[in-house]
């Protein structure tokens, strides 16, 4: 399955558009039944206003009334072509996969040659999430 992830990271990856940085990151969320929304980074000339593409196939996703995931698969690099670097969410993303995904969530990190995996927990170590604000 992981591969299969990888496959529609790096096809979405292809949709990023990125005229500032040139740097093209795709993404392939893993819902509980089955299906798989992808995403890519989404610019913008306020910088502040862009979007990531891990947000980009969460927010699909939910808007859709997924709210249940298993795994997501990121894959980066500039102009669009892998290296052998992983490409690793930003601090707005992990938050944004606490807030929907359990520790026990996938993270996939594509290479052009391998892919890491790690769990959010391992991501995202000691994060707050809803669970914090039940008492």
């Amino acid at each position: 399955m992981k591969e299969r992830l990888a496959k529609a990271a790096r096809e979405a990856m292809s949709q990023a558009y990125a005229p500032y940085s040139g740097y093209c990151v795709g993404a392939a969320l893993l819902c509980a039944d089955g299906s798989v929304y992808t995403g890519c980074n989404i610019e913008n000339a306020g910088y502040s206003a862009t979007n990531c593409a891990e947000r980009t196939a969460f927010f699909k996703a939910i808007s859709d009334g997924k709210r249940e995931f298993t795994a997501i698969a990121i894959c980066g690099g500039k102009g669009g072509q892998l290296t052998d670097r992983i490409v690793s969410p930003c601090g707005v993303c992990r938050q944004v996969m606490r807030e929907f995904c359990d520790d026990a969530f996938f993270v996939h990190l594509v290479t052009d040659t391998a892919i890491q995996t790690m769990t959010l927990a391992e991501l995202l170590p000691l994060s707050f999430g809803p669970d914090n604000l039940t008492v």
